[in-house]
């Protein structure tokens, strides 16, 4: 079993726990930094007035200290790296979005703490030399995030629509930074209502400036052996645009890429939360068996993908699952032979069929991919239960139906590629054994969570959290900790509890998990196939990982034999 370091963009579960588990299921051990230091939470105190909150503080942030700490201490012990650049100089995700009273120094001197921490990698590729390092960046989004520092859901939505409003063409890097308030004829934008745009300003030039340092400085100078930028929560238009064209050309002429891409070196496209599943997959690709290149190809039921941009994306499915695919280190084909079916479900009159599809695979023996667009954030009920019906379900390689398009492919295709990888190569038969319960217990989860919590138990959480909450302009769903009594909370974590434990026994009855075979190892041309024993979810393991609705810690345990 290969062991490797992953530094994640946060703790939340789809970051952490499912990375882990997708390790497991490919013989990856996957090591993290301790719980305390990559701990992200919204504000956890507040200032009210009657009914009304006038202000949120004190958030938590992981810690780039011991991030640091870490990665030097485990060196020694791992065979490559996974490393989150948000995380290991911000503290996590929403730390890089910080507003902040300036944007430091003059590139590339703009912050001696940034760049001392980036420096690590270089302090670990001298030591470590034939060592992968895989790198996960982010291009700041359009939005502040609500409930951290005071900003709000009305700062949430005004800057994202205030962001999105198009910007003056630049197309040097000084420029761009200094160009963030211009209009495409030069004027000045008009002040905001309710986030203050000059320190939005700042934190988005410190953001980019930790970009161009990790491709100048990591990238070009080959410290990093890969590098995956996603950008979050985008758009066709607005201030972000001028920041990816500039990182294209940057890959373009430092790292002799084409159209912005380089698959062997760097690649940016749409996402965040599916990177480390992606980079997991390449890691997976070159311990098993690095020679190995797995061919993908696309088959759509309904739009095809190149019709399709996402609202909160700016490139379409098709390029999306390419450059996805081309993360893990797998060759995306649209004619001849290929190893690896995505079924991409994009209207929901077509389950049915897509369903048949992937059935007709199962019987074949073709290793299949699915991963549903049709719902717009949860799973899709009619794409759901047509997938359920069928027991060749349960031995799909990867799916996703969760958040944004780039976030569904991510999840899905990394999965699905570390997934063959591992089948194809592995013998041992501990190994094998622990693998595929750990796939069954991660595709058991993907449909536990993105169909029957974000689509059918996230409502009544809502609705109980707004019926008991004291203030009246916020949704307190969102910060539930903070807006909701301790008994509230305590009272929508037990429905919380007893709904999943439900729809366990639910989704393990359904045909996709019930008498039902996963893959347990492909030899050659034919598959040995494990059948599906029982599933089972603790009652105390469900919990609101971040004090909101919007995510859950939801571990279920599948066995098979």
């Amino acid at each position: 079993m290969g062991r490797i370091l992953y530094v994640p963009l946060d703790d939340r579960p789809v970051n952490t726990d499912d990375v882990i588990m997708q390790g497991k299921s490919a013989g990856i051990e996957v090591i993290t930094p301790n719980t305390a230091s990559i701990r992200n939470r919204l504000d956890s105190q507040l200032l009210a007035c009657g009914s009304s909150i006038t202000s949120t503080y004190s958030p938590t942030f992981g810690n780039p200290a011991d991030i640091r700490q870490f990665i030097v201490n485990h060196a020694d012990s791992v065979d490559g790296f996974i490393i989150s650049i948000d995380m290991l100089v911000y503290g996590g995700l929403i730390g890089s979005r910080r507003l902040r009273p300036t944007s430091g120094g003059t590139y590339p001197h703009y912050d001696s703490t940034v760049t001392g921490l980036l420096d690590t990698l270089k302090q670990i590729k001298q030591r470590y030399p034939h060592k992968p390092i895989y790198v996960l960046d982010t291009v700041m989004r359009l939005a502040t995030t609500p409930f951290v520092e005071s900003e709000t859901s009305d700062s949430y939505s005004e800057s994202r629509s205030f962001m999105q409003q198009t910007r003056k063409t630049e197309t040097e890097f000084e420029p761009i930074l200094n160009g963030y308030d211009l209009r495409p004829d030069g004027t000045a934008f008009g002040d905001p209502v309710h986030f203050n745009k000059e320190q939005y300003y700042h934190a988005r030039r410190h953001k980019f400036k930790t970009n161009r340092y990790v491709l100048e400085q990591l990238a070009k100078q080959q410290v990093i052996d890969f590098l995956a930028i996603g950008v979050d929560d985008a758009s066709t238009e607005g201030v972000q645009m001028n920041e990816i064209n500039w990182i294209e050309a940057r890959i373009n002429e430092w790292l002799d890429g084409t159209n912005g891409q380089n698959r062997e070196r760097a690649i940016i496209l749409p996402d965040a939360d599916g990177l480390g599943h992606c980079l997991l997959a390449r890691m997976v690709n070159h311990l098993q068996h690095g020679s190995s290149t797995p061919r993908f190809q696309t088959r759509y039921y309904g739009p095809h993908g190149s019709t399709i941009i996402n609202p909160y994306e700016y490139m379409n499915i098709e390029d999306n699952i390419r450059h996805h695919v081309e993360i893990t280190g797998g060759d995306y084909v649209t004619s001849g032979p290929y190893d690896i079916e995505i079924i991409s479900i994009t209207s929901s009159a077509e389950a049915e069929n897509a369903a048949r599809r992937m059935a007709a695979n199962g019987k074949k023996q073709l290793p299949t991919i699915v991963i549903d667009f049709v719902g717009a954030g949860p799973a899709d009920p009619t794409v759901t239960h047509s997938l359920l019906a069928t027991p060749f379900t349960g031995r799909i390689l990867g799916y996703s139906g969760w958040n944004t398009a780039g976030n569904k492919i991510g999840i899905a295709v990394g999965m699905g590629q570390a997934r063959y990888d591992f089948l194809k190569s592995e013998t041992e038969a501990e190994a094998l054994n622990i693998a595929v319960n750990a796939h069954g217990s991660l595709l058991f989860k993907r449909f536990l969570k993105d169909y029957y919590y974000k689509r059918e138990t996230i409502g009544d959480i809502r609705a109980i959290s707004a019926e008991r909450s004291a203030y009246t302009n916020v949704a307190p769903d969102q910060n539930m900790l903070l807006f909701n009594t301790s008994s509230d909370y305590l009272q929508l974590t037990a429905v919380l509890r007893e709904q999943m434990q439900a729809y366990t026994s639910t989704l393990a009855a359904e045909p996709a998990f019930c008498a039902s075979y996963n893959i347990r190892q492909i030899n050659g041309s034919s598959w040995n196939l494990s059948a599906y024993r029982s599933a089972s979810l603790a009652y105390g393991n469900p919990e609101f990982s971040w004090g909101r609705a919007f995510e859950i810690t939801l571990n279920p345990t599948v066995t098979l034999g």
